[in-house]
């Protein structure tokens, strides 16, 4: 079993930067793949970025590759997401999520846990 506890998330302007992090409890986060997500109002969830168990490989959505970064300290069960240069349109629920594979799929139907997610909101 995993828990994930996202916190970090807030108000911003555009062009700002925000670190969100993930708090993993369980006794298998150091092999699992790490996700993060996000939903805005109206949408579906959307794929954001991955990295895999050792950190060794990142996977990003176009949309935000060159601006946000993964990374994850397994001696801290902790994931992060660095976001910088934020957009309105980077507005949205942010939700990170466990895959036991450890590869950090890019479908969010591998994930088999999920936190509460944390508000990010992106004023213009």
């Amino acid at each position: 079993q995993v828990q994930l506890v996202e916190s970090g998330g807030g108000l911003v302007q555009a062009g700002g930067s925000l670190r969100l992090s993930c708090a993993a409890s369980g006794r298998t986060f150091s092999t699992d793949g790490m996700g993060w997500f996000r939903q805005a109002p109206g949408k579906e969830r959307e794929f954001v970025g991955s990295i895999n168990w050792s950190g060794g490989s990142t996977y990003y959505a176009d949309s935000v590759k060159g601006r946000f970064t993964i990374s994850r300290d397994n001696a801290k069960n902790t994931a992060y997401l660095q976001m910088n240069s934020l957009k309105p349109e980077d507005t949205a629920v942010y939700i990170c999520a466990a895959d036991e594979t450890g590869y950090g799929s890019l479908s969010a139907g591998a994930y088999k846990y999920w936190g509460q997610g944390t508000q990010v909101t992106v004023s213009s």
